[in-house]
């Protein structure tokens, strides 16, 4: 019994248990080249490496492909999302220029009961006081929304600010096309004009000159 225990295994034996072990433990690889053999069965080098050379070439022109059209889609989406972006800031500008125009005439009320002072100073007191303080309130908001009036007493007639709404004879060559007075304030949102100023204009004229009419 003991020498049946003892019993050696063959070199031959032990060799292909050690391999069959291997075997086992090995991982089967990913990828399998394919070798291609000639009639005599001998690997033909030559076809297998113009094979994988064109295996190859098809992979870097598939991965090119791939690559561009990633790079176009990121490119289409980044313009749709600052094409997006304007839409909603002129949609939100659009809102807010509605809403401001609508107290414009609010305004205008105002600064016509402020317009003839002397009137106006009769006003009993706490009242005045009370409108002056509304007034002030409703253009301290327009300032907050970047509301600013345009037209003032003075300057260069502007036809993107201001709308002509008749002459005024003037002998001062200075004063010629310049806001004589104005009838009514214009207002801008930003660098865009809500509404013109309405203004009447200085248009000069020399000693004897007469109108063509």
């Amino acid at each position: 019994m003991a020498d049946e225990e003892n019993k050696q295994v063959p070199i031959e034996d032990r060799g292909s248990t050690t391999a069959e072990a291997v075997g086992k433990n090995t991982e089967p690889e990913e990828e399998i080249v394919e070798f291609e053999y000639n009639e005599d069965g001998e690997e033909d080098l030559k076809k297998t490496l113009k094979k994988l050379r064109a295996d190859l070439k098809q992979a870097k022109k598939e991965k090119e492909e791939y690559l561009t059209g990633w790079q176009k889609e990121r490119a289409d989406f980044a313009n749709y999302k600052k094409e997006e972006d304007t839409r909603r800031a002129n949609f939100s500008e659009a809102v807010r220029e509605r809403i401001l125009s609508r107290f414009l005439t609010v305004l205008d009320s105002f600064n016509l009961a402020f317009t003839n002072k002397k009137a106006w100073d009769k006003v009993e007191e706490s009242w005045r006081k009370g409108v002056e303080y509304i007034y002030s309130q409703m253009n301290t908001v327009f300032e907050e929304y970047d509301v600013k009036p345009v037209g003032e007493v003075g300057e260069n007639f502007d036809p993107n600010i201001h709308q002509s709404t008749g002459m005024i004879e003037t002998k001062n060559k200075d004063e010629d096309h310049k806001v004589a007075e104005v009838i009514q304030k214009g207002y801008k949102l930003g660098e865009r004009v809500m509404r013109p100023a309405r203004v009447n204009i200085y248009e000069y004229k020399e000693d004897g000159e007469k109108d063509s009419d």
